[in-house]
């Protein structure tokens, strides 16, 4: 069994990956290097979706992902051959913000990205930072992007606002001044970092300025187009499943009715339309078939709650520092 790589090997080793996806060991190897990592308190995961086989995206959002791919693809083309790396010391990591409304699959195709690459990913989201920053905060960021280069890992922070928001000018408490020292050793890490590294939110205005400039890749996540959304139907209306009209037609009557809705939204609709479906045929006394007047009924009432149900967070500074002293587990 290999020892966990140098830092340097990182993006070497997802290089090298993408170009033998084919490998049969490509699996085992993941399954190895997570095993060898177990002991470290952020464990990585074998990545079990790939972009290709289970991720639905609009064509920009695609292009845009797949540009972020052909930096590891052509890395020793652009920095080697061509000299890139004598202007780009800072070029050997890939950092990538996903930003864009909710539900369009900025946390699937982070797993995704890694999977691609058959490399395992270290997810971090806001249940495991309430839990782990808690005190020495800079320690344990440092501690998460050593066991990423350690396990060889893609490191990936869900709701990353809330990290990478705009350090405090007036610092009056304590709990602020931790809030500032995070965030340095924050933008320190991401300049030490030699290897994938993905943020994900859904408000990417809260960002501090100095944390943008540093990321490399910044990705919106389109509501899906018709095409995806097409897509996205059939993949929820798995083959399984009766219909009461030819199949082709049912998803693009429903691909046109679901305009505007993200692909966790495609998905609440199916929720909702084939147990009711199940229903009323139970009520008739008729053979069960998913009715195309079902989903729009649903799919009316997915839109009426989106805008009845709820309010928009508020971006407001005095929001974001609440949440980032809780994220610290400091009351105020």
């Amino acid at each position: 069994m290999n020892k966990p790589m140098a830092s340097d090997d990182v993006l070497d080793a997802a290089r090298k990956r993408l170009q033998s996806l084919q490998d049969e060991r490509g699996e085992q190897v993941i399954e190895e290097t997570v095993l060898e990592t177990s002991k470290h308190p952020y464990q990585a995961v074998v990545a079990t979706v790939t972009l290709d086989n289970d991720v639905i995206l609009s064509a920009t959002t695609r292009i845009q992902l797949d540009e972020g791919i052909a930096k590891l693809r052509f890395h020793k083309k652009i920095y080697e051959d061509w000299n890139f790396g004598s202007v780009d010391k800072q070029g050997r990591s890939v950092i990538l913000n996903f930003f864009g409304a909710p539900g369009t699959g900025k946390t699937l195709t982070a797993e995704a990205f890694a999977g691609s690459l058959a490399l395992p990913i270290i997810k971090m989201g806001i249940a495991e930072l309430e839990s782990k920053f808690m005190g020495e905060t800079s320690k344990n960021i440092q501690a998460v992007f050593l066991a990423a280069t350690e396990a060889n890992a893609v490191l990936f922070f869900d709701e990353a606002d809330t990290l990478l928001g705009k350090r405090l000018s007036s610092v009056t408490q304590g709990i602020d001044n931790e809030v500032n020292s995070m965030r340095s050793t924050l933008l320190i890490e991401l300049e030490r970092f030699n290897g994938i590294a993905i943020f994900a939110t859904n408000f990417a205005k809260n960002y501090d300025e100095a944390f943008r400039s540093r990321i490399s890749h910044h990705i919106h996540f389109d509501l899906p187009d018709l095409e995806a959304r097409k897509k996205l139907w059939a993949k929820m209306l798995v083959e399984q499943i009766p219909l009461d009209c030819e199949r082709e037609e049912f998803i693009s009557w429903v691909a046109e009715l679901s305009e505007g809705f993200s692909g966790r939204e495609i998905r609440t609709c199916m929720r909702l339309a084939l147990p009711k479906a199940l229903l009323e045929a139970e009520e008739k006394q008729e053979e069960a078939k998913l009715k195309l007047e079902q989903l729009k009924e649903v799919i009316h009432r997915v839109n009426h709650a989106k805008t009845e149900v709820g309010t928009k967070v508020s971006t407001s500074n005095s929001t974001e520092i609440r949440a980032t002293k809780s994220l610290l587990g400091v009351s105020n």
